[in-house]
């Protein structure tokens, strides 16, 4: 997953904008800028900060050569939490979401995620 998604991505559930995102795992590649920067519109999920809010050009040389390949994208509004495995984010529904899955996700990266995504995040956490 590139951070330049998370220009894009918004909660599923509640429609928030934008979306935080806890790295587990990062990759590195050669590659080069395809247009001049900045090449998101919005928001700089590299940076995790709107645009405006920037007082220089976003580091998108630096930014384009990152692959995300283990995170938790997380909704601070509906507290939802959604994994990045193997490069995919997997943003489903409560409904298709397997219950198994996220918490062995949980437990594997315990000592990466924070406890209010670890014991309060939704639709599983490791109390329910």
């Amino acid at each position: 997953m590139k951070y330049r998604l998370l220009n894009l991505l918004a909660c599923p559930h509640c429609k928030n904008f934008p979306l935080d995102i806890i790295i587990i795992e990062v990759k590195e590649y050669e590659r080069k800028l395809p247009s001049e920067p900045p090449l998101c519109d919005l928001y700089c999920g590299y940076l995790g900060k709107y645009l405006k809010e920037l007082n220089t050009k976003p580091p998108c040389a630096e930014c384009i050569k990152k692959e995300i390949v283990t995170a938790v994208i997380y909704c601070r509004n509906c507290k939802r939490w959604y994994p990045v495995i193997d490069e995919i984010p997997r943003m489903l529904p409560d409904h298709y979401r397997n219950r198994g899955e996220d918490i062995n996700f949980l437990k594997k990266y315990s000592d990466k995620i924070p406890d209010e995504i670890k014991y309060h995040g939704k639709p599983f956490n490791l109390s329910s």
